[in-house]
């Protein structure tokens, strides 16, 4: 019996407020809802053959929970920690210790608006940040992240390539 291939899967966390864009403040976040940037990610992820999951919350611990659990079931993962990139021990925390390849993603450019944003907690434990693009930072930041794990299991199996082609 032949194995099925599992894709790889990436999951997609949203902080605080974000459950409620293209309503908040759409001169600095933009009129794309939650749901619409999701649709646009998952079809993207689909023509790279990768899988994604969502969770949106509004409290620090349900996302320090998603960040454990996602050691076991994703490959990635993609964070806008919102408010929580400048005030989260805990979330850096839970990033640097399940070592997943993570990007920061934000809506808008962090270092142009007040200077308590300037600083992420989470930025020195991730791949990269990306920021300032509207909803077009989370489609960068998937892209990147597809990149860099395509790259990273073609270099640990050199041969799966060959192998998929036959």
């Amino acid at each position: 019996m032949q194995e099925v291939s599992k894709l790889p899967s990436i999951l997609v966390l949203h902080g605080p407020n974000l459950n409620i864009l293209g309503q908040r403040e759409p001169g600095i976040y933009g009129t794309a809802t939650l749901a619409e940037i999701n649709q646009r990610l998952q079809q993207e992820a689909q023509l790279h053959q990768f899988t994604l999951s969502f969770l949106q919350s509004n409290h620090e611990g349900v996302l320090v929970d998603a960040i454990h659990s996602a050691r076991d079931q994703h490959q990635g993962l993609i964070i806008n920690a919102g408010a929580y990139t400048h005030t989260s021990i805990a979330i850096r925390d839970a990033i640097a210790a399940v070592g997943l390849a993570t990007v920061e993603v934000h809506l808008s450019n962090i270092y142009r608006r007040e200077t308590f944003r300037h600083h992420s907690y989470i930025a020195p434990v991730v791949l990269g940040q990306i920021s300032g693009f509207g909803s077009d930072s989370y489609l960068l930041g998937l892209q990147a992240l597809v990149r860099y794990l395509s790259q990273t299991t073609m270099q640990a199996h050199p041969n799966l390539s060959s192998e998929n082609e036959t």
